[in-house]
C-alpha cells in the first residue's frame, strides 16, 4: 500500500473527529485549541453578564497582559464568538459582547468549570497520590 493510502486511512479511522468531513479535521482542531484556551475560556466568562469595556476586562481575568487580551480579543472576535463595538465618543469608547455563538461556547465552559469543580477533590488526590509514588513509576504501553 503507498503512503498516501495509509494517510487516507488513518483519516477514516475511528475518534473524536471521526464524525466530519476528514477535510474539516484542520478547522476542527483549531477550534478545540480555541475553546479550551484558558484565556478566551476567562474572556468568554468574563462576558457572560454582558458587554465590558476593555479595561473591565483586563480587570476582570487576574494575571492577563495587555498583549494577551487583545490577541486573545482578535482571535475570538474572528471565530465571531464576540463583538467589538467602537462608540464616536470623547474619549472614544469600545465594548466587547458574546455573540450567539459565543454564548453556545459559554454552555460548553459552564459545563467543563462544573465537571472540574465537581471533581476538584478527586483529581487533587490522585495527583498527589501519583506525585507521592514518584515519577519514576512505568506507565503500561500496550505493544502489538
Amino acid at each position: 500500500m503507498e503512503p498516501e493510502s495509509l494517510a487516507g486511512q488513518a483519516q477514516a479511522l475511528s475518534g473524536p473527529c471521526s464524525r466530519w468531513p476528514a477535510e474539516h479535521g484542520e478547522t476542527i482542531r483549531q477550534i478545540i485549541e480555541r475553546a479550551g484556551n484558558k484565556w478566551a475560556v476567562l474572556v468568554v466568562s468574563s462576558l457572560q453578564s454582558g458587554p465590558l469595556r476593555y479595561t473591565d476586562l483586563l480587570r476582570s481575568i487576574p494575571g492577563i497582559s495587555q498583549r494577551m487580551l487583545t490577541h486573545t480579543l482578535r482571535q475570538l472576535q474572528r471565530d465571531g464568538l464576540i463583538t467589538r463595538t467602537a462608540y464616536a465618543e470623547v474619549p472614544p469608547r469600545v465594548e466587547y459582547a458574546l455573540t450567539d455563538l459565543g454564548a453556545t461556547l459559554l454552555t460548553a465552559i459552564t459545563t467543563l468549570i462544573d465537571w472540574a469543580g465537581s471533581n476538584h477533590d478527586e483529581i487533587q488526590e490522585n495527583r498527589t497520590r501519583f506525585d507521592n509514588a514518584g515519577a519514576t513509576s512505568e506507565v503500561a504501553v500496550p505493544t502489538g
